[in-house]
């Protein structure tokens, strides 16, 4: 069962009892030990997140200033990204920041979650030894054995030959990051079994031993079964595990595991490979660099002074305050490419005075909600970033074409608000005065040039977007200390390891799921896949529809990051050949993600606009309805009229 590592009060109360029963003394100490792995972790994540900016910003000098790159410079940063993943990840699983399916765990009986936490557990110590074992065992033991041909033989030992050219260090610097990252997991996992209810993992570990021993014996079954078998472990195997609640990132990397090892002769550490290559992709430093951004401008209170602004002008007039939550979310999300940081900016300063003027919690949780899902197409986004660099598409090409239809859905949604205030009490608004409006945006105009900034940067190829992110955050950084003064130095800390732990729960998704596309490749289902879509009757619409509905249900349960990593790859071959521009379907697809994540019952940025608006989900679901609505009529616009997305560039 996952535990709450308790406060360091509590255990120091414990610790100076007089007599503690031997089994809350045996539970202490369990505890201790998993938060020193889980902080040792997060300290390395957070100095690998500093040192990452500063190579990134001396990189940035040294280019445009100098004129003179660092040769060394993007090799550094792309083998400690690796580490930021690992340790990133170690925090997060410390944390339970780990993105999974909660729907069933919290309508289950206490026992029966339990249980199921604890099967959670049990995968991850599985696969996290599975692969540790891969790395660290050979396949063929020498027949002479000395500990230096033993570890010649096993795969970090192969990687120690090939070196990095500008470096001048062995690759296997960065599958230490593996091995350490999934040693750390896998104690960490232990420790929690150790502090579990004794029954309940002792009957889930007798059940998970034989099922392990009868489909070992059972191998040439599943050799027999063929394709049957991505069936099986990718969807069935899959399906279950997620509707557990088992973490996603360690669902597709056991699933992968399982079907290699059951199904096939190909060696186990090819997973490591995959992790290793998805993580050593430049682009993909742009995402701890915009994680950053978000939260540093949290940090110094820009967020905050954009909300300020934008409500002083429109704020008092009817709906005003949906006008303001959109426009706010439509700006912020230029700043930080992250939808939790989104949130976290705009809901805290507009959500007060929205219940005072008698606007319903799940309304406004409603609107935080879909105006998340319009925005996840403003660039900086996230998700904008991966898709790019999964399915090589120029980035620039990406951020010019997601603004006009996010313009269009933020339209439909801010039509929907408005016929929907009509309770609104009016009466009890504030209004601002000229005199406060105008210092309002003299204060917030430093805020107001950043996300404009960014834009313009990427756009016009000025910039990589990981150069774009790591000059933000250095501008947000001289804002909020030189001229807000508004940046607590005690906060340095937390933010760089919130950073780490989300970069890692994000990434470790974006290695896992690329080795499970990698599987799905080789099994041959991405060519039997192409030849069913382009012989399905209706063409274009038949590809259009089926894709839609695809990314949408898929991007309610498993959030857009690993279903992009995991199709993407085998459905935009596919729409070029059909004749759709990669562009135009790229911000379709996003578009149709996005409505899944923030669509009620399943959709896991849902809960999370509930929670931050306070307010039980149940409330929200039939609020949330027409803004869905308004987002669908804008995909479909968007899917009918190329234009929309293509036209500008």
């Amino acid at each position: 069962m996952a535990t709450v590592t308790p406060p360091a009060a509590a255990i120091a109360i414990e610790l100076e009892a007089p007599a503690l029963p031997q089994q809350l003394l045996h539970r202490t100490w369990t505890r201790i030990l998993e938060r020193a792995i889980g902080n040792a972790a997060e300290l390395v994540g957070a100095v690998v997140v500093f040192a990452e900016l500063w190579i990134l910003g001396a990189n940035v000098f040294a280019r445009y200033i100098l004129h003179n790159p660092l040769v060394w410079g993007d090799e550094l940063a792309t083998s400690l990204f690796i580490w930021l993943t690992m340790m990133g990840a170690v925090g997060a699983y410390r944390r339970d920041q780990h993105l999974r399916l909660t729907a069933l765990l919290r309508r289950v009986p206490p026992h029966v979650r339990s249980a199921l936490e604890t099967i959670s557990t049990v995968v991850v110590a599985v696969f996290c030894f599975q692969l540790l074992a891969a790395l660290l065992w050979p396949p063929l033991i020498p027949q002479r054995v000395t500990l230096a041909k033993f570890f010649a033989a096993t795969y970090i030992g192969q990687e120690m030959i090939d070196f990095l050219p500008a470096l001048g260090i062995p690759r296997s610097f960065m599958l230490l990051a593996v091995v350490v990252g999934l040693a750390m997991m896998l104690a960490m996992a232990v420790l929690r079994l150790i502090d579990g209810r004794p029954k309940t993992v002792v009957s889930v570990l007798v059940v998970t031993i034989m099922l392990a021993v009868l489909a070992y014996a059972g191998r040439d079954v599943f050799a027999a079964l063929g394709n049957l078998n991505l069936l099986l472990f990718f969807v069935g195997f899959v399906g279950v595990e997620v509707a557990i609640g088992v973490p996603i990132s360690f669902t597709f990397g056991m699933a992968t595991l399982s079907y290699l090892s059951l199904s096939t002769y190909v060696p186990l550490s090819v997973m490591a490979g995959m992790m290793e290559q998805a993580t050593g992709n430049m682009v993909l430093l742009a995402a701890p660099m915009f994680v950053l951004l978000g939260l540093v401008m949290e940090g110094t209170g820009m967020a905050r002074r954009i909300v300020d602004a934008i409500s002083a002008f429109v704020g008092h007039r009817r709906g005003g305050l949906y006008l303001s939550e959109v426009g706010a979310m439509f700006l912020v999300s230029g700043i930080s490419g992250s939808k939790l940081a989104d949130m976290a900016a705009v809901a805290p300063v507009l959500f007060p005075e929205m219940a005072r003027r008698g606007y319903s919690r799940g309304e406004m949780s409603a609107l935080l909600a879909t105006s998340g899902a319009a925005m996840e197409l403003i660039p900086p986004s996230l998700l904008l970033i991966i898709i790019g660099a999964v399915c090589n598409l120029s980035i620039a090409a990406l951020f010019t074409a997601g603004m006009l239809p996010a313009t269009l859905a933020s339209a439909f949604l801010v039509v929907v608000s408005l016929r929907r205030s009509r309770r609104e009490r009016v009466e009890l608004a504030q209004r601002v005065n000229w005199r406060r409006r105008t210092r309002l945006l003299i204060v917030a105009l430093p805020a107001f040039i950043l996300p404009f900034l960014i834009r313009f940067l990427v756009v016009t190829g000025v910039a990589t977007a990981t150069e774009v992110s790591t000059v933000g955050v250095i501008y947000t950084l001289f804002v909020g200390i030189a001229l807000y003064r508004d940046f607590d130095w005690r906060n340095a800390y937390p933010i760089l390891r919130k950073t780490a732990n989300l970069t890692g729960s994000i990434l470790l998704i974006v290695a896992m799921a690329n080795g499970m596309s990698w599987a799905l490749t080789q099994s041959g289902f991405a060519g039997t896949l192409t030849r069913v879509l382009e012989h399905a009757p209706g063409g274009q619409v038949t590809f259009w529809a089926l894709s839609m509905l695809l990314f949408i249900v898929l991007g309610s349960a498993l959030e857009g990051i690993p279903v992009i990593v995991l199709f993407g790859t085998l459905l935009f071959p596919i729409a070029r050949a059909a004749g759709i521009n990669e562009i135009h379907f790229a911000i379709a697809v996003v578009l149709a993600m996005s409505i899944g994540l923030f669509a009620p019952p399943i959709g896991v940025g849902f809960y999370q606009s509930c929670a931050f608006g306070g307010v039980d989900p149940d409330l929200v679901v039939r609020a949330t309805l027409p803004y869905i609505a308004a987002l669908m009529v804008a995909l479909l616009l968007i899917i009918a009229i190329p234009w929309i997305s293509i036209g500008f560039l």
